[in-house]
């Protein structure tokens, strides 16, 4: 791509939405840039979810703050400050020159500097070293960041060696990039990661798990997990994911269960993490479970109990990665549940039980991995019948305004301690549960009469 054409193109979408941030650098006699991903993506097209912008200046941060009202120190000792305005936040990082980076994270000494050629310098990637001169409306190409664009590469700035080990989460952003932008990584490069996975022992879990969900959040998630496989990154991150890689299943399955779980994740919305990082995990623990046949191929091999026991895997892997507890129990919970199978046999009763087992917040998440799961499988076509049967099933249960917890009772623990006449105890949540295991069968029971009547009978 030409350098006139990509600045033509970033000068039209930028315009003049930045002109309220820029000014007062401009005013001021000080440089202002737009650099990294915003420039990248205007060249490549792409829609930004995020509602931010990188700015860099030769402006200290002290003077930054002089010239805006909402100013955010957020990265103040390497000289980043977060200028909030029209309820939009600019980091603004003033120019830096090279530094060591023993802790392979942060340079030893912050150095600032007048040259936006010198501050590009220590940035990752080609890619990300673009800069947009936002006074003077031109863009700025030191190492052919364009040209790598174009060709679909991502390409350390500089020595791949001297990157990575400046920063070991650069190796997951590599990945990252690469499968986000769906492009390959420069052969350079690719030995380089691969040469410097130890760098990955100094990133924080937290640095990790978001690069790793960025990924997962790509269009095609398998692509990533396919670069952190090849490049060895996974064996540091998820080692349980490797275990399934050539692990056959039986006939019912056209993959082994390492691809299984790649094509079920390409299958869910990359909108709904929950339901991907339940892809990730539905299957994790087969290699664990799998009890072989007679058959010498395992055509009629069973894994009893994987989903039980992929609940807990899915638990112990994601409180090492530092997710949310909220998080993990909703993941813990749709790995647990996949397995489900529902007949025509299914009283009213029993999917009321589902329901209420399940969780009524957890049934769409549910459904899309199970026919994500049906898809990944790569024998089965179109709709399951079943699933189906079961949704309206489910509505029509729905529809009726049946009780599936212990809210729904028309009847609560206060009203049950003046019944029974007893103080705030165990017992109150005891009785609780045994009307609801009344009215699941018998919805009509859930009155407050009737409930009053069940809990004076009760011993």
């Amino acid at each position: 791509m030409k350098l006139k054409a990509a600045e033509g193109k970033v000068r039209k979408i930028i315009g003049d939405s930045l002109k309220d941030v820029v000014e007062p650098f401009k005013k001021n006699g000080f440089q202002i840039y737009l650099v990294g991903g915003v420039v990248r993506d205007i060249i490549l097209e792409r829609k930004r979810e995020e509602n931010e912008y990188d700015l860099t200046t030769n402006a200290r941060p002290f003077e930054v703050k002089k010239m805006f009202k909402y100013v955010i120190p957020t990265g103040i000792k390497h000289g980043t400050v977060t200028v909030i305005l029209n309820n939009i936040n600019y980091e603004i990082t003033t120019f830096r020159a090279e530094s060591t980076y023993t802790d392979g994270r942060h340079p030893d000494k912050i150095t600032f500097s007048n040259d936006i050629h010198e501050d590009l310098k220590r940035r990752d990637f080609t890619i990300n070293g673009l800069a947009f001169d936002l006074i003077n409306y031109k863009l700025i190409d030191d190492f052919n960041g364009l040209g790598d664009i174009e060709n679909k590469i991502v390409r350390t700035i500089g020595k791949a060696d001297e990157r990575f080990q400046e920063d070991g989460l650069r190796i997951m952003r590599a990945i990252r990039f690469a499968t986000v932008l769906n492009f390959i990584i420069e052969e350079k490069t690719y030995r380089s990661i691969k040469k410097n996975l130890f760098m990955l022992k100094k990133v924080s879990m937290e640095r990790i798990r978001d690069e790793f969900v960025k990924i997962l959040k790509a269009e095609k998630p398998s692509k990533g997990i396919e670069f952190l496989r090849k490049s060895e990154i996974l064996r540091y991150i998820l080692p349980e994911l490797l275990t399934c890689y050539g692990i056959t299943q039986n006939k019912y399955h056209k993959y082994d269960v390492y691809y299984h779980i790649l094509h079920t994740l390409d299958a869910t919305p990359s909108n709904n993490l929950p339901v991907r990082l339940a892809a990730l995990f539905h299957d994790i623990s087969k290699p664990f479970t799998k009890i072989k046949s007679n058959n010498s191929e395992g055509e009629d091999a069973t894994f009893y109990n994987h989903e039980v026991i992929g609940a807990k895997v899915a638990r112990k892997v994601m409180k090492r990665l530092k997710f949310s507890n909220d998080m993990i129990e909703r993941v813990e919970k749709l790995v647990k549940f996949h397995m489900f199978y529902y007949t025509e046999e299914w009283t009213d009763s029993a999917v009321r039980r589902f329901i209420r087992k399940v969780g009524l917040d957890m049934l769409d998440d549910l459904y899309l991995l199970r026919e994500a799961d049906r898809i990944g499988n790569g024998l089965k076509k179109g709709k399951s019948r079943h699933l189906e049967m079961l949704k309206k099933h489910i509505e029509k249960i729905l529809e009726e305004e049946n009780a599936f917890s212990v809210k729904d009772l028309k009847i609560n623990g206060n009203d049950i301690m003046k019944i029974k006449n007893i103080p705030p105890s165990p017992k109150v949540g005891e009785i609780l549960n045994y009307l609801l295991e009344i009215v699941l069968e018998n919805p009509e029971k859930n009155t407050p009469e009737e409930l009053k009547k069940l809990v004076e009978e009760y011993k």
